[in-house]
């Protein structure tokens, strides 16, 4: 049995049981790919720029589900919270949070303060929690804010919006650290809105994957060789892989789960390996077909 198609750490996997390399399909993984080193690459160089009045930020664009949070959750775990024991706290080098569902200033310091497990009184002044923000920010040694659904600025009325804005940019001000926001592409529309703010994010597309491209080919490549799986299944090739993109729209994500579900499935029937066959008969609905359904059952 040849096992060329995994990596070293993947063939070690195949002497677990069945159900142990089930459970590993279906634990997160990452899979690295060229459009997603360009980001980190990104995200390394303004973690590592020079404390300025001005900050640059990154404003990372995509669609839902196409691998965004998962990329940025990289790059935090390759600066995790550090102890710190000569001082009083740990430190805490990138901070993410979700933006509150609607742009209210209060309620994005109450998020930022529950992240930290700080005391606060939700009755205090935006004032008041702003200072205590910037205060245990700067004690903990932060030296990048990341706020993913940021297209929630979207959520209140335009005077809401603008004044969200400005609460960002008095954030980035006071902290002197760069900003990463995420968001799908309304959340480009809400911060162009303001010429000032918009100045100073940077826009990094994340697209989804076009058949033929050969980037698309070597991410299935990627996922196969860290799928637990006896016998190669050949992602790479044509037809398979362009069934896999019918299936999923280019959304990573999208590829990431049908992958598992049928890697766990081949495990199941004994196969050991993805095939059209096996693709065929899965229980799957592509996400175009799925929100042609709900648009059918909404009368829309």
């Amino acid at each position: 049995m040849t096992l060329e198609h995994l990596t070293s750490k993947t063939r070690e996997l195949l002497n677990l049981s069945n159900e142990e390399r089930m459970q590993v399909i279906r634990s997160s993984r990452w899979v690295g790919y060229p459009r997603a080193k360009q980001l980190l690459a990104k995200m390394d160089e303004l973690y590592h720029y020079p404390v300025s009045d001005r900050m640059p930020n990154l404003l990372i664009i995509g669609d839902t589900n196409n691998g965004k949070t998962m990329l940025v959750k990289r790059f935090c775990s390759m600066h995790p919270p550090e102890d710190n024991p000569e001082g009083e706290n740990v430190i805490v080098p990138i901070l993410y949070i979700d933006c509150p569902p609607k742009p209210e200033e209060g309620r994005l310091y109450d998020e930022i303060l529950g992240k930290l497990y700080e005391k606060f009184k939700e009755r205090d002044s935006a004032g008041k929690k702003l200072s205590q923000v910037v205060k245990v920010c700067q004690r903990i040694g932060v030296k990048m804010l990341v706020l993913d659904e940021v297209q929630h600025i979207l959520a209140g009325s335009t005077h809401q919006q603008r004044s969200f804005l400005n609460v960002l940019k008095t954030l980035g001000n006071k902290l002197k650290v760069p900003i990463v926001a995420l968001g799908i592409r309304e959340a480009f529309n809400a911060i162009q809105t303001d010429p000032q703010l918009a100045n100073r994010f940077e826009l990094a597309p994340l697209p989804r994957w076009r058949l033929g491209d050969e980037d698309y080919e070597r991410l299935l490549a990627s996922f196969e060789a860290l799928l637990p799986l006896k016998k190669p299944s050949y992602l790479y090739e044509d037809d398979i892989a362009g069934k896999l993109h019918s299936m999923t729209d280019g959304y990573i994500g999208e590829l990431a789960k049908l992958l598992s579900k049928s890697a766990i499935e081949a495990i199941k029937n004994g196969d050991e390996q993805i095939t059209l066959k096996l693709l065929n008969s899965m229980d799957w609905v592509a996400p175009s077909d799925r929100r042609a359904q709900m648009d059918k059952i909404l009368g829309i």
